[in-house]
């Protein structure tokens, strides 16, 4: 049996998630990664994509862009820039974001990497609203 560790994941604005989880897989800034009980110390900066656990025998999995992860001895705390549950996404919103970002991108004078940025994070919220 793996256990299970305490995980809290908290934004600016409010916190997320507090409780323990059975594994946890983060799309880090280099590529995803996961976690489990009794994992190794570290500081992982948290990439745009979707952060994945187990809790109480449920999948759950949430949109989150930009911030960082902390492994610890005592648990697992992901500050996060957003982080968003499926049922919290907004679908119209983040299609009318996603629409902007490809206009934007389609402009001849525009900021291409805060316009792909904007596009990866609405594709990101539009993946996991759908789910």
């Amino acid at each position: 049996m793996a256990g299970s560790f305490s995980l809290r994941i908290v934004t600016p604005e409010r916190t997320v998630f507090t409780g323990d989880t059975e594994s946890l897989r983060a799309p880090g800034s280099e590529g995803s990664f996961g976690v489990l009980a009794r994992h190794a110390p570290m500081v992982a900066a948290l990439g745009v994509g979707s952060v994945e656990f187990q809790s109480g025998g449920d999948n759950r999995s949430m949109a989150t862009s930009g911030g960082f992860v902390e492994v610890s001895s005592e648990g697992t705390t992901i500050l996060a820039e957003t982080a968003e549950f499926g049922d919290e996404i907004n679908v119209e919103r983040a299609q009318a974001s996603r629409d902007r970002a490809l206009e934007r991108l389609q402009a001849a004078e525009t900021d291409r990497a805060r316009a792909q940025a904007s596009l990866s994070r609405a594709i990101n919220r539009l993946s996991v609203g759908a789910s």
